[in-house]
């Protein structure tokens, strides 16, 4: 954890100074008042530079260099970020133009580093900001605790809830045009703390639901399975991983692949986050006894010919997308689990009988996402691997985006017997192994050896 975390930045007092010469001298100011002057340096720091400027005492902390390239990557905006808040604590009108302004920047600057997720947190004396960025909360503001009072009661009228429960968990939407004439939409989750609460906003990539296929990384010889197995008009198809594993991604990509005026497809998801045209989607709402099982069984009274559910996740909705997969419907959904072949072992621990298994199950996709080495800045470490050391584009971290390594297991005759057998895993994966197939693993390390990853983001992702 980085000590800067600890400060409110002044980003007002950095924006007086050259960017340039800053960098030269190895030193960022970081705060000031009538008395001290508070500066954040590394080690080779020419701090001469700053007596000819101020005549107060200087306290000083140390930092790295990375650190200090990170408070001065996109200063500008950080300052509009900065400098609206500042202004906006203490305000009660909630249509006032710094509150806004803070909303929008924060927002465009989120959206400028591909975040996925905005996490407002009250801590004991602060708020705090953290964006998710490739799967990876980085913290990016620190504020005084008063802003919280203001922000939160805006997200709140935004996304519709009530701004006097702050004592109770509460999800809502929004939508904002920025300044590229681009609308954006917004999912919000709010939760009481014994600080005060902590706000999570996902910002919904419309662009994702549009992703073909053949765009999302799949090698050629799993791709061509995964586009035979979709072709089935009946059956189970899963696509299986931990949260965060792009699981949904997949499978909205599927959809787009079948998506056609003559096929009715249906979705069951929790929550619909993004419309597709043509599907007819339904949102579960467990405050009204709307689940999964609940929406199943009359979704098969629609005449589908494609469902697609967001998850199995207990032994009634297994139980009823084997039955619709058993009675002439394609189906789509996702699962938690290791890989493809633990994929059928926890079949069995929801009470699926091994016969119907074998009979409905196609193919399990099992895949994982991991970083991408920054272009930037990786350089060969060794004849096997590539590292990188961080630069301004991958926010110093030496990755930038993410891309997914995937195994598929097709269900043929012989695994289907097997599986009616139950016989071991070991057994399976043997099998499975003679006749081609390519786990997770295998497929990180070729990503490794074509310089795209490292050994250790394989060992952290497939690791089970």
């Amino acid at each position: 954890m980085s000590i800067l975390n600890n400060y409110v930045i002044d980003y007002n007092l950095i924006c007086e100074f050259d960017e340039e010469k800053l960098k030269e001298c190895g030193f960022v100011p970081i705060l000031k008042d009538d008395f001290l002057l508070l500066v954040a340096h590394t080690n080779q720091a020419k701090l001469e530079y700053l007596t000819t400027q101020y005549h107060i005492p200087i306290q000083s902390i140390i930092i790295t260099s990375s650190e200090l390239l990170f408070l001065l990557e996109n200063r500008k905006i950080k300052q509009k970020i900065y400098d609206n808040a500042l202004k906006a604590i203490g305000l009660s009108d909630y249509n006032s133009s710094y509150i806004n302004n803070f909303l929008t920047h924060l927002i465009e600057f989120s959206i400028l580093k591909n975040a996925s997720d905005i996490h407002i947190e009250t801590q004991k004396e602060a708020l705090t900001i953290r964006l998710r960025i490739d799967g990876l909360l980085q913290h990016f503001f620190r504020f005084d605790l008063a802003f919280y009072t203001v922000i939160s009661a805006v997200i709140k009228l935004l996304s519709s809830m009530d701004i006097t429960q702050k004592r109770i968990s509460q999800n809502g939407r929004f939508s904002k045009i920025l300044s590229a004439s681009e609308v954006y939409d917004f999912r919000v989750s709010v939760m009481p703390t014994i600080n005060g609460e902590s706000i999570v906003i996902r910002i919904l990539d419309k662009k994702s639901v549009n992703i073909s296929l053949d765009s999302l990384g799949f090698e050629k010889t799993i791709l061509n399975t995964l586009k035979q197995s979709i072709e089935s008009t009946q059956g189970l198809i899963l696509v299986t991983g931990p949260t965060g594993s792009g699981k949904t991604t997949t499978l909205y990509s599927i959809l787009k692949e079948l998506n056609s005026v003559n096929k009715k497809i249906i979705t069951i998801e929790d929550p619909v986050e993004y419309q597709i045209e043509n599907i007819q989607q339904i949102a579960v709402n467990s405050e009204i006894n709307l689940g999964f099982s609940e929406i199943l069984r009359d979704v098969l009274r629609q005449d589908p010919d494609i469902i697609m559910i967001g998850e199995i996740r207990d032994v009634s909705s297994l139980k009823i997308a084997i039955q619709a997969s058993l009675t002439g419907h394609l189906v789509l959904a996702t699962l938690h689990a290791n890989n493809a072949i633990s994929t059928i072992n926890r079949l069995l621990d929801l009470e699926a009988e091994s016969f119907l298994i074998a009979s409905t199950l196609k193919a399990i996709i099992s895949q994982r996402l991991v970083l991408k080495l920054c272009c930037e800045c990786k350089k060969r470490a060794d004849e096997e691997q590539f590292i990188a050391k961080g630069c301004e584009k991958c926010n110093l971290t030496g990755y930038q985006n993410r891309m997914m390594v995937n195994e598929i297991l097709v269900i043929d005759e012989e695994l289907s017997s097997m599986i009616i057998q139950q016989k071991s895993t070991h057994e399976l994966l043997q099998y499975a192994k003679d006749n081609g197939f390519k786990s997770l693993y295998e497929n990180a390390l070729e990503k490794v050896k074509e310089g795209v990853t490292t050994l250790r983001e394989v060992y952290k992702v497939t690791r089970f």
